[in-house]
């Protein structure tokens, strides 16, 4: 599968060959994150840390709170590997300092050693000190500490003549169950479905910054169908994972879908088509994936009005849970019925308060699962109208919650003076 890579220097992204020699300067990681965040997690590349030439630590952590982040470059120390986990980083990638003491203080699960050789020799320090070890050596030393494995061809970086394909089977075996991803060199699709069927990722820069390789076409790569049309199975779903609709996509309609950030799919009788055109039910891509046979499709979209033609918000029906209660409260802000009790507490801030603190306490008293149930789903509603009133949505508690466990140092989570009773003199 394909990770994008962003490598930043000076709070731009750039590309280098052979790690030395700057090849183009493509400006705000942000805006080339947009695109790259739809498809998965980005490697994302301190060079200035790594060459210690100061950091981009600022940039990178704004990127982290935004989308899926791989980052490396520089971390030297557990205390800045901490932070990194700690800022939001999905995995951070170690590699000067990857030894197995280093590690084994750190979650493994969200750990990448990155092995960087040139000509099969190691090399650290930004790519500048030879070690003397063999990528192999080093895997073997270290695979029983990390989830994941980056090796860059060094001598291949930035050069766009594909990659060492030899060596990756060989790699892959030496890798254990740590995941291999592949860097240096990778120009073509058909590079990254070989490295695919060969059970590794491919991490591309230079060939998507020249637009060598577009990025639909890398991404599909690995992509297969048992179809006589070859179409791709694409299953809908909105920002609560919850389905929508089945559709059908191509490599042309997933070109579109990246490029206008919408959902564009492909119509067995209609050809190319964009969800929403004359309904105006249209959809804001939020994310693509495959899944582990490769041969389907999820969007992750934020539907606006139905998406079924029977007027529905899935092909299955109304779908219930958390998120129809936010639309419910929501459709009482904006034009609520008279005598509507959400829109009063929408307008009474004072009121609001104190059935939180009512709700709150009667949670604390119940003791039998009828009562406990019965509280906190009053809890969660008035919670859920607060939220509203602030412009707060369950999507965005929830993925501030999904940041938090990221984190690795935690709070003793001891409870503020005035509400902790206290204990009678004895």
């Amino acid at each position: 599968m394909l990770v994008p890579s962003i490598d930043i220097i000076q709070n731009d992204a750039v590309q280098l060959v052979g790690g030395e020699e700057m090849a183009l300067n493509a400006g705000s990681p942000h805006k080339i994150a947009e695109k790259f965040g739809l498809l998965g997690p980005i490697a994302v590349i301190d060079l200035d840390a790594a060459m210690g030439n100061g950091d981009n630590t600022e940039t990178i952590k704004s990127l982290c709170k935004k989308y899926r982040c791989r980052v490396g470059g520089g971390i030297r120390s557990i205390d800045k590997a901490i932070d990194w986990l700690d800022a939001g980083a999905e995995q951070i990638i170690i590699g000067t300092a990857a030894t197995p003491e280093f590690l084994s203080q750190l979650p493994k699960n969200r750990l990448i050693a990155a092995l960087d050789a040139k000509h099969g020799e190691i090399v650290v320090e930004g790519w500048k000190t030879k070690t003397g070890k063999t990528i192999v050596e080093q895997m073997t030393l270290l695979r029983d500490h990390v989830s994941g494995f980056l090796v860059t061809f060094v001598e291949q970086e930035g050069r766009m003549q594909g990659t060492n394909m030899d060596a990756v089977q060989e790699l892959v075996k030496a890798a254990g169950s740590a995941k291999l991803t592949i860097a240096g060199g990778i120009t073509t699709a058909e590079d990254i479905r070989q490295l695919d069927n060969l059970g590794a990722d491919a991490q591309v820069g230079m060939a998507l910054y020249t637009n060598r390789l577009a990025l639909a076409d890398a991404f599909a790569a690995p992509l297969r169908s048992d179809r006589a049309d070859g179409l791709w199975t694409t299953v809908v779903v909105d920002e609560h994972e919850r389905a929508l609709g089945l559709c059908y996509s191509n490599l042309e309609s997933l070109r579109c879908a990246i490029e206008e950030q919408r959902g564009i799919y492909w119509s067995r009788r209609r050809g190319l088509w964009r969800k929403g055109e004359s309904s105006g039910h249209r959809q804001e891509l939020l994310s693509i994936s495959m899944d582990c046979d490769r041969d389907c499709l999820r969007f992750t979209v934020r539907q606006s009005g139905a998406f079924c033609h029977l007027n529905t918000l899935s092909c299955w029906g109304e779908l219930k849970g958390l998120p129809s209660l936010e639309k419910i409260i929501l459709e009482r802000f904006h034009n609520a019925p008279s005598g509507s009790y959400t829109k009063r507490l929408l307008e009474d801030p004072t009121l609001l308060a104190a059935k939180l603190k009512e709700e709150t306490d009667e949670l604390i008293a119940a003791d039998a699962p009828e009562e406990v149930k019965w509280e906190a789903a009053d809890l969660l509603y008035f919670t859920m109208v607060a939220m509203a009133k602030a412009g707060v949505s369950l999507r965005d508690t929830i993925q501030h919650l999904e940041q938090r466990q990221l984190k690795v140092s935690r709070r003793a989570g001891h409870a503020k003076a005035p509400y902790l009773k206290e204990e009678p003199n004895k």
